[in-house]
């Protein structure tokens, strides 16, 4: 099999020796989970629930106020009664209202989150009922992955109902399944595509049935070739409405990112400021089709979340099951031991796209692909020096962007000027920063800058909607008659 790949980006030390080839292990089910009512990019959620309401695992506890194409509901992932709405930190590291949810009986006894291989009885839920998405209409197919609360697994958390919902003016012609999984410790995907095969390629069969599309790639990076076999044989037993095929991608980073992906399996170029979709293409996560196959198939929410825990600070590094809500320091440590005095930096994601947060107790989200607790020898922390015109960002850039430029403009605090040396079009890799040799944070800074564009965007459309509002309505007089 041909392996292909992109230009530049880095040969990274995977690290992922300690948790790769094995199988995910279900955490003990926890007392309590801490739910974030918003998990995904677009509108914001609210509560539907209160204080001392009890309620069943696969509930909907949160939605928008208006549920719209940008919204995506939140569910209960244990059984048990709401004990506080509260405001708690979230692994993007902001504030954020969440919902307390504390076991009602003594563990073990209302009901068994799942096995290794998710196929446990669970007496105490409230699932959706089963749709056959073979023979319901596309709506009602989009509406089922909207309930079920599916999002982006892979990070970005993107409404799943609307990625697979493309405008008309847009031709789709190929599904590419995003099972590169290039961040190093992470191995959570591959788990997912040997544990649960069959559920991948029937999610993925669905989405081409619901796009309309009749080719699919499997895309992976050439250290999970041992898994191609295991791939092609579900592949030959599905059902599938179209051709699905494997692509093997060399192990460089960012491999998995959307734009690589394309380059790398179809040969196309994502057009600046624009979205796979813009290549004929759609690109998801493995997780999230796994999600999608559930959805339809047993009527489950989207309310456990595979995700690997690695690092020199974890003791016992595994691939783990766990209810969206769930603490790391709410598990016995006999399954998942941390040495809290090596422990320097926790890190929500990879070490290159990850986000660090100020402390272990950070809720589980649907986006979290990995916890990676790092001792002093894993993390750098060199202070930033000049920027000595080396050019290695260029040169290393996956998009081609000019990095040092971006970061120039943004000092001179030229936001028009960042944006035409590609700020839109940065995926925020990381690989500028990895390997300037001044330690600048540019990853950091660029998303600096388009934060301050969107405020700047905001503030322009709200002088907008202010001056509307303050334009005079003309006053309509009556004409008095002349007295001459």
């Amino acid at each position: 099999m041909a392996v292909s790949t992109f230009k530049r980006g880095l040969r990274l030390n995977t690290r992922k020796h300690a948790t790769e080839g094995k199988p995910v292990e279900m955490v003990p089910e926890p007392r309590q989970v801490v739910i974030p009512v918003h998990q995904h990019f677009g509108a914001p959620n609210q509560a539907l629930v209160k204080v001392g309401d009890k309620v069943k695992r696969g509930q909907k506890i949160a939605d928008a106020v208006t549920p719209g194409p940008m919204t995506v509901p939140v569910h209960a992932s244990i059984s048990g009664i709401v004990k506080k709405i509260e405001v708690r930190t979230q692994s993007n590291n902001t504030d954020g209202v969440c919902i307390i949810i504390e076991k009602e009986y003594p563990l073990g006894e209302d009901t068994a989150v799942g096995s290794a291989a998710g196929n446990a009885v669970l007496t105490d839920t409230d699932f959706l009922p089963p749709l056959d998405p073979f023979i319901c209409t596309k709506e009602d197919a989009l509406t089922r992955i909207r309930e079920a609360g599916i999002t982006g697994m892979g990070g970005a958390a993107f409404p799943a109902h609307v990625k697979f919902n493309p405008p008309p003016n847009k031709k789709i012609d190929t599904i590419i399944a995003d099972g590169a999984e290039c961040e190093p410790y992470l191995t959570t995907d591959e788990a997912v595509m040997m544990e649960k095969p069959a559920a991948l390629i029937k999610g993925i069969a669905i989405v081409m049935k619901i796009t309309g599309v009749i080719k699919a790639i499997i895309g992976m990076e050439d250290n999970k070739a041992a898994l191609i076999p295991m791939l092609e044989e579900e592949i030959k037993k599905a059902a599938c409405p179209g051709v699905i095929e494997i692509g093997l991608c060399k192990t460089l980073y960012p491999q998995g990112g959307e734009k690589m992906l394309i380059k790398a399996l179809t040969g196309r170029e994502v057009p600046s400021g624009g979205l796979p979709m813009d290549a004929g293409c759609i690109v998801s996560n493995v997780g999230t089709l796994v999600a999608i196959a559930e959805a339809f198939t047993l009527g489950k929410p989207l309310i456990d979340r595979d995700l690997t825990v690695s690092g020199g600070a974890c003791k016992f590094p595994k691939n783990i099951r766990a209810p969206i809500g769930t603490l790391l320091t709410d598990l016995p440590p006999d399954f998942m031991d941390i040495d809290y005095p090596r422990l320097r930096k926790v890190l929500f994601g990879g070490p290159m796209m990850g986000q660090a947060v100020p402390a272990v107790a950070i809720p589980i989200q649907k986006n979290t692909s990995g916890i990676i607790l790092m001792t002093e020898e894993e993390t750098l922390q060199d202070m930033e020096g000049v920027c000595i015109r080396c050019g290695r960002c260029i040169r290393n850039c996956p998009c081609r962007l000019v990095p040092v430029i971006m970061n120039m403009n943004l000092e001179a605090d030229d936001l028009d000027g960042a944006i035409k040396a590609g700020l839109m079009d940065c995926i925020e890799c990381g690989s500028c920063t990895y390997m300037c040799p001044a330690r600048i944070k540019l990853v950091q800074r660029f998303r600096v800058g388009k934060q301050r564009l969107r405020m700047r965007q905001q503030a322009a459309e709200a002088r907008k909607q202010a001056a509307a509002k303050a334009v005079p309505h003309p006053v309509h007089t009556e004409s008095v008659p002349s007295k001459n």
